[in-house]
């Protein structure tokens, strides 16, 4: 099973640059391409919140036309700059629940069971797994016992050393950290937020954060200094689930030259 991830499109209406200057509807058609591409496909793909910049409906329309050319099965959650009710109406076909606050499922029938989770608080830039929303989580777990479980969410649960984007984490870590402990079959816990490819070993599991299609976070690991972007090459994940193993690589979006053989 191959589950490619994107995060952090934030996608804005008729093509509008973030901050007037990131192409943010650019890089997310040049993933697009580069995922239809991809030989073996993606069984699916997962957008791992924020996925528009202001949560717009116009934002949804604009997002909705640039997913419409990817040729797989996908999967939508909110991160903090997205409006659930604006997301929902904009895309009815994703298996959101019907009623209640929350927009988390799981997706079944798979070699590798997919729990997304949502992390979101309105108004607010940081995540929370409030005791309403754990409840659900224990509940899913209980029904899969033993079933390999990749958790996808947009705010991560542990801190990666970048102040700003550390204090905007998830709230209730510990509590989650609990739930995760007891259940080994968490093979990878899959994050956005960050705009950087991260990774932590943490209650037992690996948290894999997802770069952002559009711009990064500049690595500064002094959190006394402002947050910054910068340009890097944006970027995506593939989660490849095979005998039983689960590995997680890093993929560059852009074009940097035909793949050679070793001479």
């Amino acid at each position: 099973m191959l589950i490619a991830q994107i995060s952090d499109t934030h996608i804005l209406a008729e093509g509008r640059r973030v901050y007037g200057e990131i192409d943010s509807a650019g890089g997310l058609a040049r993933a697009i391409e580069q995922l239809n591409a991809l030989d073996p496909a993606p069984d699916l793909v997962l957008a791992t919140g924020d996925l528009t910049d202001r949560g717009r409906p116009g934002d949804y329309a604009e997002l909705r036309r640039i997913l419409a050319r990817l040729r797989h099965p996908l999967y939508l959650m909110p991160g903090n700059h997205d409006d659930r009710a604006a997301l929902k109406a904009a895309f009815p076909e994703q298996p959101f629940p019907a009623e209640g606050e929350f927009l988390h499922y799981a997706i079944e029938g798979w070699p590798l069971r997919i729990l997304m989770l949502d992390t979101q608080v309105p108004g607010s830039d940081g995540g929370e797994l409030c005791p309403a929303r754990l409840a659900w989580l224990e509940a899913r777990l209980a029904e899969g016992i033993g079933k390999p479980t990749l958790i996808a969410m947009h705010h991560p649960p542990v801190a990666i050393g970048i102040g700003e984007l550390d204090a905007t984490s998830c709230a209730n870590a510990e509590e989650f950290g609990a739930i995760v402990q007891r259940h080994p079959e968490i093979e990878r816990i899959a994050c956005g937020h960050v705009h950087r490819a991260s990774q932590s070993l943490w209650r037992g599991t690996l948290v894999a954060m997802a770069p952002s299609t559009a711009h990064q976070v500049n690595l500064d690991l002094d959190a006394s200094r402002p947050l910054k972007w910068v340009l890097e090459p944006p970027g995506l994940l593939l989660h490849d689930f095979r005998n039983g193993s689960l590995v997680s690589h890093v993929v560059p979006v852009g074009a940097f030259g035909p793949a050679r053989l070793y001479a």
